[in-house]
């Protein structure tokens, strides 16, 4: 079935943004790679910035909507412990599967978000804040409630590193395999996901002022 020029138009921008990058690509840019005029374009967003705007609306609406039904469920396990990791779990496997060609966003959507982060353009820059902060900010929240006494410049700083690891695995997986010889398969999104929750768990528990149940024995007691 043949797209229609919105969807043809979105399509390319989304592939030529993961590509290049925002401030590279032009709207003629844009026009060209859908097989469409330009009139057509402004026709339907007015601007790059619009367009834009529309695409991560499109992809990131889904992906904090899951986030934030998975967070509702983890933030009434009542061990502080087992909540971290529930917590850590609704904010990374939404992105997985959103990375998905065939559920929300796809691979290319992925890699134009990592790109268009370190862009400084003034719109990209809006249009992603506008698209995370809030759910990004519930989150380091919902995890402030699991690690008493830890800074909120630790939180975030931290938050910061989750959301570049969470990056980096989703759009770089081979780098895993070819590191490992082979013996690591860095395609392998559940062994990818457990391994970024236990790194992150480790990161964020540490934040913990007083006394505070050892990693190794919380692991116990949630297997026993």
């Amino acid at each position: 079935m043949k797209k229609n020029v919105k969807e043809a138009l979105l399509d390319a921008a989304v592939a030529l943004f993961s590509r290049s990058g925002y401030n590279a690509v032009s709207l003629r840019d844009i026009a060209k790679e859908a097989d469409a005029n330009l009139g057509s374009l402004t026709y339907h967003f007015g601007s790059k910035a619009n367009l834009l705007k529309e695409i991560y609306e499109r992809h990131t609406q889904p992906m904090n909507a899951r986030r934030l039904e998975l967070l509702g469920e983890a933030r009434r396990v009542r061990d502080h412990h087992d909540r971290l990791a529930a917590i850590l779990r609704a904010y990374v496997v939404p992105a997985y599967i959103s990375s998905s060609e065939n559920d929300g966003g796809g691979a290319q959507f992925t890699r134009m978000r990592a790109i268009l982060s370190a862009e400084s353009n003034p719109d990209a820059q809006k249009i992603i804040a506008d698209a995370f902060d809030d759910t990004s900010q519930v989150f380091i929240d919902a995890i402030a409630e699991t690690v008493p006494g830890a800074s909120q410049e630790a939180l975030v700083w931290r938050s910061q590193f989750l959301l570049g690891a969470l990056y980096y695995s989703l759009i770089n997986p081979d780098r895993v395999t070819r590191l490992s010889a082979g013996v690591v398969d860095g395609n392998d999104r559940d062994a990818a996901i457990e391994h970024l929750i236990q790194a992150t768990y480790a990161s964020f528990a540490a934040l913990a002022v007083g006394p505070s149940l050892p990693h190794d024995a919380a692991q116990e007691r949630r297997i026993n």
